[in-house]
């Protein structure tokens, strides 16, 4: 990995993540929980969001996560809907900058912005592309109903109270599960987990920006 790569990919990094953390506090902050703002956490500012080992793995696979907003479900009028809602924000904050970014590398591709010069132009084409890229990715992998992943917390907010035990199972295990592939992948080469994102993204890069 060079310098160059590292510049290139380094803002859309810190801004899908930092947009994700965001979002998440945001919205308990509407449902009525303060806790994140109480934390400093209701912020655009990348440093109080950064986790130093999910920010490295979005360098290395383009998949990745950031420390998770504190949120207090005790605040909320409903906990069960309202920690749904918290936990579709931040997945839905990185698609809409996914769309965003998709509508720009159409703009690009009409040779819209070829009045910059060419040192210019490549370096953000470039950086423009990564962020399609990486907030698909960002928001397909917390998807993954697996905890502490944003999707888990989704399926425990769709379950009817009965198979509540099923969240609370994959509580227990989900961590060791996900780091596992994580690192199964680094190892191996094969990673099980890109094996269902990256479809995904490879889609939805088409659907965004025809790329």
């Amino acid at each position: 990995m060079n310098l160059q790569y590292i510049v290139l990919l380094a803002p859309p990094i810190l801004l899908a993540l930092t947009f994700h953390e965001f979002s998440h506090g945001w919205m308990a902050y509407k449902l009525g929980d303060p806790t994140a703002k109480m934390a400093g956490r209701l912020s655009m500012n990348p440093l109080v969001h950064l986790d130093p080992f999910g920010t490295l793995m979005i360098f290395l696979v383009r998949f990745g996560w950031a420390k998770p907003v504190p949120v207090n479900p005790r605040y909320f009028s409903q906990p069960k809907r309202d920690m749904l809602l918290v936990s579709v924000a931040g997945p839905g904050a990185n698609m809409l900058l996914a769309f965003v970014s998709g509508l720009l590398l159409r703009v690009f591709n009409t040779g819209s912005f070829n009045f910059l010069p060419g040192n210019v132009l490549q370096p953000l084409y470039i950086m423009v592309r990564f962020s399609l890229q990486i907030n698909l990715a960002l928001a397909i992998f917390n998807l993954l109903p697996v905890p502490p992943l944003d999707g888990s917390k989704i399926l425990y907010g769709i379950l009817p109270p009965q198979y509540d035990y099923i969240y609370r199972n994959l509580e227990r295990y989900g961590p060791f599960v996900l780091m596992g592939l994580i690192v199964f992948g680094m190892l191996s080469g094969v990673s099980i987990l890109g094996a269902f994102i990256y479809p995904f993204v490879n889609l939805f890069s088409k659907i965004f920006g025809g790329v």
